[in-house]
């Protein structure tokens, strides 16, 4: 008797592992096996899977905008310069690279029909650096035709990081936007689904300011407080030990009605946070922010032993930490 066919054969034809788009674990994997995906080019995946790389942005101009822009901004945009070998590889003419918050359908990178490049930030990570995997999809973009997005693929081992493709004596200036009209070329005329579409995401975006006082500092608005978001790239534990110390001596807030309630940890860097008055705007903040840049600098120069007052104050602060990656 011959032997029944086994179920779920891969495919005669070799795929390039990575040609294989990424999908969810329980999906169809993409390469037409019949097997779901993590059971397929999904665990060659996961083994491919880099050493996470904790601090990402690391030697880049702004790497506390790249975190705000990754994790806390909806809606921003930063031009991009391009080192001038990497420019001189790409397939025709590039006017502009701009590094978007997001883009449509969470793509990775979209060439414009003029071939400028906008790549999105806030895209799905298939290794564990983020780093390499923006490069990747920002090589892809330069190589792709004019008006064609950027599909998600995982990037190869060995590839660039964005380290490897930027002017590093470039500024990093990011330019907050309350919608995301940057997303076409001419938003105005937008009409139907694309219209509707644009009206959506606009919709959903939570109102964002970028302090100009401080570094690195974002308000944002909601309908009950607002809040003050400030990524630093001081160390965590001496960071931690600074705002215990202020906190202990009632100087953490940035003005009346305020509360410094805790703080993020995200690639690598730490991410205070206050609860603001409703009625506090970005423009409020900017003196008191200052301020306490000033208090802070104060802090961390002391290397005097936490008092037990300031070690019940650091306690509470790391009991409200949350990590987002």
């Amino acid at each position: 008797m011959a032997k029944k066919a086994a179920k779920n054969s891969a495919p005669s034809t070799p795929i390039d592992a990575a040609a294989v788009p990424v999908v969810g674990a329980r999906e169809a994997c993409p390469c037409g096996s019949g097997r779901r995906y993590k059971a397929c080019h999904g665990r060659a995946a996961a083994h491919a899977v880099q050493e996470l790389v904790h601090r990402p942005f690391e030697g880049l101009p702004g790497e506390a905008d790249w975190v705000a822009l990754r994790e806390l901004v909806p809606a921003a945009t930063v031009p991009l310069t391009l080192t001038a070998e990497v420019l001189a590889g790409a397939a025709g003419e590039v006017p502009s690279v701009t590094l978007a918050t997001v883009l449509p359908l969470a793509w990775p990178a979209l060439r414009r029909p003029d071939g400028s490049v906008l790549l999105g930030l806030q895209t799905q990570s298939s290794s564990g650096d983020l780093s390499r995997d923006l490069a990747d999809a920002l090589v892809e973009a330069l190589a792709t035709d004019p008006g064609n997005p950027v599909p998600t693929r995982r990037a190869a081992a060995d590839g660039p990081r964005l380290q490897d493709l930027l002017d590093l004596s470039a500024p990093f200036a990011p330019a907050v936007h309350t919608g995301f009209e940057f997303w076409l070329e001419d938003a105005d005329s937008a009409t139907g689904e694309v219209a509707a579409s644009l009206e959506r995401a606009n919709a959903s975006a939570i109102p964002t300011e970028k302090l100009a006082s401080v570094d690195s500092a974002y308000w944002c608005g909601t309908p009950d407080k607002n809040h003050l978001r400030w990524v630093m790239t001081v160390p965590e534990e001496q960071l931690l030990d600074a705002l215990a110390r202020l906190s202990a001596a009632g100087e953490s807030s940035i003005g009346e009605g305020t509360k410094l309630v805790g703080s993020f940890r995200a690639h690598g860097l730490t991410v205070p946070v206050w609860d603001l008055p409703v009625a506090m705007t970005a423009a409020d903040c900017e003196k008191p922010a200052a301020a306490f840049a000033e208090r802070l600098a104060g802090a961390l120069a002391s290397d005097a032993p936490l008092s037990a007052e300031e070690r019940r104050a650091r306690a509470n602060l790391v009991s409200r930490q949350v990590t987002l990656n």
